[in-house]
């Protein structure tokens, strides 16, 4: 493949940065000839520098490497570099977004800055969780290189990249016609004998031997064209890419919802069963009275409730995506002062996340006991046994209770809550449709020999088309549930009786196959929402160099290169959902999901400069300084100054040390400023003041004493009762906060580069970082809150605390209120080390070795002022959340034959991390092999082929793996291979 001399300067100035992911490992020094090759722009300046190299270190990924992987989707290839933690990805189900977002350093996605071609991408959805910039819009077949840049960055390129910068770099120079196509699928041996056992014992249909599934075909057009002999370009690119979806039945090892420890798994669930669970949750035990908690038999007749519903099954191991893009970038020099560019992009892309069927989570309380459909055994277990006569509510029935120390008595009304899964209804389906338009239009050019500018208009849209399928109505459910028996004896809702809704058709789930169309067509609630984000930027800047104005020191060969610029940006987001969703009508949406409209406004100034302070003498080829500040004027009257010290220095020619420190921040985005409270669910093992039964049938008694549990609105009756979530949910009321401040980071990193002249085609580098973020944009965990407010008492912590009548956390409106404040403190340390080797091997062509490793050595965090201080390196579960390993590496290694085959294999290491939770689900470390080759069949025709994941092997499994920590499946799919072997075939085709 030829490459031009810019290309080939940024190869080179990327190599020297020694962390460049599968490039050409010939060093490439400041002292070649600058006629050589033209100016470049490495990610985290925007200073142009001949055959020089950035003071970061910078990451870069090649289009090469896309290949090579054989990855379709960008994500995925971002995610195995060593500073990426898993967020969104194509694994997600249960709280997926539809969009894949990028985390460097696990500090999340809303702190990371993604940018095309040194500008910013919009946020990529307006739905929760949604404000990280979505990498389906990136047309992978376009994608020159990947430029990581890890650390503070708001001095060059504004908010939010307080950990780092992620820079695609697309081609905007195509000549031709280049067709590419490929194919893809998964394959695994469903052999994990000890999980089909379990299964199996468990009652539930388990998957064995070989499954090929998750095919993928993805299809780009490019073409291009230069204009006018050579003043100008325009390459206009088309894709299209399908993926079929994964079921989590399709592997064994995610055949049930795995509750327990690694050394003693269960197949868990959730109570909220097919054949429904009928129970007071103990609120009906008094002096004289008894609780109950049954289920109805293969019969209809009623039996102690004991098997919980296996929802695991029907949720997608890996959604369905279909996916549209196509676009063009242009150029064309008008004259030697003036050339005019753009960028024209779109991306239309769809996706479902499938989860188990909804149902009625225990959304009553109550019951009419001269319900027509209830058997008398059930009219007898509910009603008759306290005395209730088919004319009165269960509620009718007073519960007392006498304190045996005090003598006092507290008196409650019965109760009876039901819990059915709509498995006749079908899985529930969130269906995603994002759709995006990005604008730029410019001009930039030369002012004079020492000048040149760069002026850009911006404009980006994202809009959101959501319709939530085979969710149940709560109003209706309870209608439906509410029954009388008409004049003609017939059953009928009372709604209907009394004439304020006669549409209710009674839902009869009290006796077997009971459910009718005509009651579901009635209870199932589609949702809807739509919304958009919009961004718009106005930006300009200069850059010149100094040295003709005597702007130089006399110790160096060249003066100051400067950069001042300005830039005006809006940003809006407008979330729209219907009635439904507002309301809560939702029955398995877990609460209210509010509107969001709101708008940001930012004005800027800012400047770099680079000042070389010795060139050319004895112990320093080079030294440098680099600066740069942000001044920042935001529309909630918030001002914020950023800024960078750098420097480098080559004392010999093998040798670069560099260091920096950077001073970044992030303005709270629209939601964490302008969301509504609502409910949402978090993740939680067990509620500590109450008890539990393990699957051994020990009987697990409270963590704390009642005196401290009372501080969380426990009562003597309420002490001790089975209130835990079977699905490990509770609810929490979360909401953004309009006075929230700027987060603030600094970020410190040094390092080396070493080339050895003695070692040809060898460069190392070495690099420390640490990043500090105070004042982060976050919420105390709600978990936090409840375990605060039980060992202190301070209303701070127990005035958020909500608890239901029984004394649980997930029914109804019972709940922990835990909404955005200024509260975080997040620091990561570690080493970030890379080697890149080519050599030859004779007749046998050549091989270039890359090996890119992190070592982390903290990743602190601390919720609130007073708390400990936690440590996450090397740990997960808990307020840890993901898995953060403390090292994590990748060896690469491409043999170029001399019979026109590129062979590729690599080795992926994740290393063990610990389980901070109560099950010590402790993962080993992994270790990935990938091969792959790639033959040039002709000129104009190349075919490649790879296998991922070589050996097959499986992800390590928890039940812990909740979808708040972004996991699935009993394990985490953006982490590790969830779902086998990836096996893929590709063609390109010039023309």
């Amino acid at each position: 493949m030829k490459k031009n001399l810019l290309s080939a300067a940024v190869k080179g100035a990327i190599g020297f940065t020694a962390a460049a992911v599968m490039v050409p490992a010939t060093p490439v020094f400041a002292q070649q000839d600058a006629e050589m090759v033209e100016e470049v722009v490495v990610t985290g300046s925007r200073i142009e520098r001949a055959n020089d190299v950035s003071v970061s270190p910078v990451t870069s990924v090649s289009a090469e490497d896309l290949k090579a992987t054989g990855v379709v989707r960008v994500e995925d290839l971002i995610n195995d570099l060593p500073q990426v933690a898993a967020t969104q990805t194509a694994g997600q189900a249960n709280g997926s977004t539809g969009t894949a977002t990028v985390s460097l350093r696990g500090l999340g996605s809303q702190r990371t800055l993604v940018l095309i071609d040194g500008r910013r991408m919009p946020a990529g959805s307006p739905l929760a969780g949604g404000s990280g910039a979505d990498l389906n819009q990136i047309p992978g077949a376009l994608v020159e290189r990947v430029e990581v840049l890890t650390g503070g960055s708001s001095a060059t390129y504004g908010s939010d990249a307080i950990a780092g910068v992620v820079n695609f770099i697309m081609k905007d120079d195509f000549e031709g016609v280049r067709f590419e196509t490929q194919t893809s699928v998964y394959q695994h041996n469903n052999d994990n004998s000890s999980m089909q056992r379990l299964v199996e014992e468990s009652g539930y249909d388990v998957a064995d031997g070989s499954v090929t599934d998750g095919h993928t075909d993805d299809f780009s057009l490019i073409m291009g064209a230069n204009l006018d002999n050579g003043r100008g370009n325009v390459t206009a690119y088309a894709n299209y890419r399908k993926i079929d979806a994964v079921l989590q039945s399709d592997r064994d090892y995610s055949g049930c919802s795995l509750s327990g420890s690694s050394d003693n798994f269960a197949c868990g669930g959730s109570s909220t069963v097919p054949w429904g669970r009928f129970t007071d949750f103990g609120l009906n035990d008094g002096d004289t009275t008894e609780g109950f908690d049954y289920s109805l038999g293969d019969n209809g007749e009623l039996v102690d409730f004991s098997r919980p519903y296996n929802y695991g099954p029907l949720n997608y191991f890996q959604r369905p995506d279909e996916r549209w893009t196509m676009g063009a970038f242009g150029h064309y020099e008008i004259n030697e002062h003036a050339e005019a560019y753009a960028q024209l992009m779109y991306a239309d892309d769809r996706t479902v996340a499938q989860i188990a069927p909804s149902g009625a989570f225990f959304v009553t309380s109550d019951l009419y006991c001269g319900n027509p459909l209830l058997s008398d055994e059930q009219f007898e277990a509910f009603c008759g046994v306290y005395g209730l006569t088919e004319d009165n509510y269960v509620s009718d029935l007073n519960v007392v209770n006498t304190d045996e120390d005090t003598g006092l008595t507290t008196e409650n009304p019965g109760a009876l809550y039901i819990g059915r899964r709509n498995v006749e209804g079908g899985p529930r389906q969130d269906d995603m449709r994002h759709t995006t338009f990005r604008g730029v239009f410019g001009l930039r050019g030369d002012i004079n020999d020492n000048w040149n500018y760069d002026v850009y208009y911006q404009y980006s849209e994202v809009s959101l088309e959501q319709t939530y399928y085979n969710d149940m109505s709560v109003t209706n459910i309870r209608r439906a549930l509410d029954v009388r028996e008409d004049e003609d004896g017939n059953a009928v809702c009372q709604s209907v009786i009394d004439g304020s809704d006669p549409n209710c058709v009674p839902w009869d789930i009290f006796s077997a196959d009971g459910v009718t169309q005509e009651a579901i067509d009635y209870l199932v609630l589609p949702l809807y929402a739509r919304g958009t984000t919009d961004q718009e930027i106005l930006s300009g800047y200069v850059t010149g160099d100094l040295t003709d104005y005597g702007w130089k020191l006399p110790t160096a060969e060249s003066g100051i290169a400067v950069v001042m610029g300005l830039e005006s940006r809006r940003e809006k987001l407008n979330y729209s959902p219907d009635m439904g969703y507002q309301n809560g009508e939702g029955a398995g949406q877990g609460g209210p999901t509010l509107p969001v409209d709101g708008s940001l406004n930012v004005k800027e100034i800012f400047g770099e400069m680079n000042v070389p302070l010795i060139s050319g003498m004895p112990g320093a080829e080079y030294l440098g300084l680099e600066l740069a500040y942000r001044y920042s004027d935001y529309s909630t009257d918030e001002q914020t100054n950023t800024y960078k010290v750098a420097a480098d220095w080559q004392p010999i020619d093998d040798l670069k040390v560099r260091a920096s420190f950077q001073s970044a921040v992030r303005h709270a985005n629209i939601r964490e400023l302008y969301r509504a409270q609502s409910i949402q669910l978090f993740d939680m093992d067990y509620d500590p003041c109450g008890s539990r039964t393990e699957a051994d049938g020990t009987v697990v008694e409270p963590s704390y004493t009642l005196e401290q549990c009372m501080n969380s609105g426990i009562t003597a009756q309420t002490y001790g009762n089975q209130i835990d979530s079977p699905a490990g949910q509770y609810n929490y009321i979360g909401g953004g906060n309009p006075d929230l401040s700027p987060e603030n980071s600094d970020t410190l990193s040094f390092g080396f580069v070493y080339s050895p002249e003695f070692v040809d085609g060898l460069t190392l580098s070495i690099d420390y970082f640490n990043i500090t973020v105070e004042d982060a944009i976050a919420s105390i965990q709600p978990e936090t809150i409840l375990d605060k407010c039980i060992e202190t008492g301070d209303d701070l912590f127990c005035g958020a605390i909500n608890r239901g009548g029984n004394g649980n956390l997930w029914i109804g409106d019972a709940s922990i209120t835990a909404t955005d404040v200024n509260i975080g403190y997040f620091e990561t340390e570690g080493f970030d080390i890379n080697a890149n080797y080519g050599f030859d091997v004779g007749s046998y062509g050549a091989v270039d070795m890359n090996f890119i490793a992190t070592y982390l050595t903290k990743w602190d965090q601390q919720e609130f002022e007073g708390q400990p201080t936690e440590e996450c390196a090397g740990y997960w579960n808990s307020s840890c959340g993901t898995p953060t390993p403390e090292f994590v590496s990748t060896l690469r290694a491409t043999w170029s034959t001399p019979w026109n085959v590129d062979i590729n294999g690599s080795w992926r290491h994740i290393g063990s991390v610990t389980d901070l939770g109560a099950n010590n689900a402790d993962f080993d470390a992994i270790n990935y092999f990938d091969l792959s080759a790639a033959w040039v069949a002709s000129d104009n025709v190349t075919i490649r082929s790879g296998i991922n994941n070589v050996f097959d092997k499986e992800p390590p499994l928890t039940s812990d793996a909740g979808s708040g920590i972004y996991g699935n499946g009993n394990t985490f799919p953006g982490i590790y291979d969830a779902l086998g072997r990836y096996a893929f075939l590709g063609l390109t085709v010039d023309f």
